[in-house]
């Protein structure tokens, strides 16, 4: 048995949204890829890789052994997702949720619901992220050794793009969403 979703003029104009710019989708692509360096990082560190913290440290901040094994791995699979979900912008599946979707699927995206949501995600992103960048000097002072702490903050620049990668992508999708074929 097949429900087909009444086609209402919102619909049509979901579908007859004109394809995102190659700059948007490249930069929708770039968000993951820009979380992934802190993710492998967190993995790494809850696998048991050395990174430079004493067993103390990884015993006190981030209960290793213990909940940390599961909590780290948690977390960046969870960054990991939300990051993927910039894609949804520059995708079919940003313009109409897909039919699998349990009471919703087959019907347009509401615009605003889309860039709500990812323009306060932005907005978060870039806040938290030159948050930390401004008081880089003084994070884990004293925990990490010798190169790790260099290398952690390799891993964890990146985040940097994140806000303005969504913002940009944000922008383009609402002014796609606005214009009429």
């Amino acid at each position: 048995m097949t429900t087909d979703v009444p086609v209402s003029p919102a619909h049509v104009a979901a579908l007859a949204t004109p394809p995102p710019p190659r700059w948007a989708r490249w930069a929708a692509h770039a968000v993951p890829l820009v979380a992934l360096p802190s993710s492998l990082w967190r993995l790494a560190m809850a696998a048991g890789v050395p990174v430079g913290y004493s067993e103390e440290v990884l015993r006190t901040d981030y209960d290793l052994p213990g909940i940390g094994y599961l909590i780290l791995p948690m977390i960046s699979l969870l960054q990991e997702a939300v990051a993927l979900l910039t894609l949804g912008l520059v995708s079919q599946w940003g313009l109409v949720v897909p039919r699998w979707v349990p009471v919703i699927g087959g019907r347009p995206v509401n615009t605003w619901a889309a860039v709500v949501p990812a323009a306060l995600g932005a907005l978060a992103m870039t806040a938290i992220t030159m948050s930390q960048y401004m008081v880089w000097d003084t994070v884990d002072e004293g925990n990490l050794r010798g190169g790790h702490r260099a290398f952690m903050g390799w891993m964890y620049a990146p985040l940097l793009l994140w806000g303005p990668l969504l913002a940009a992508v944000t922008v383009s999708y609402a002014l796609r969403r606005r214009r009429r074929p």
